[in-house]
């Protein structure tokens, strides 16, 4: 059989702090295909940085504004279904970007929904095994 490699993608975990001081609240958008809860993310561009690929995913898809880290938080996997139903593993690469503010026009408006999460609900919300643990234990 043949198997092709993994694929890397880079993705945001767009964050807030809560109104209950010393607590977060995260972005979680569906997927067009499926509707599933995930975190923005997508492909390597030619001449771009991880973190800024991240960011520029994050305002694309959710209309997101902040600062996002430099540094990644870690990895997770994922079985990507590509265009003709051929299935491709991947390997995403995760930054913590603070969310500043929200655009009311972006990109992907209307075609997805997005709702904020404490850690523990974004990760009862997703299925990536890798994404839930992130997501229960971050804390900012």
């Amino acid at each position: 059989m043949f198997v092709l490699p993994p694929r890397l993608q880079f993705a945001a975990l767009c964050w807030r702090r809560a109104a209950r001081e010393g607590t977060c609240e995260i972005l979680l958008i569906t997927s067009r295909g499926t509707g599933r809860w995930v975190v923005p993310k997508g492909w390597p561009m030619k001449g771009a940085e991880a973190a800024a690929i991240a960011a520029m995913e994050a305002h694309e898809e959710a209309g997101v504004r902040g600062r996002v880290e430099q540094a990644p938080l870690g990895t997770f996997t994922y079985a990507k279904e590509m265009r003709g139903g051929l299935k491709v593993g991947c390997t995403v690469q995760v930054h913590a970007l603070e969310v500043e503010g929200l655009d009311e026009d972006f990109r992907e408006r209307g075609q997805r929904r997005l709702a904020w999460f404490s850690p523990a609900e974004a990760a009862e919300r997703v299925d990536e095994p890798g994404l839930k643990a992130m997501l229960g234990g971050f804390r900012r």
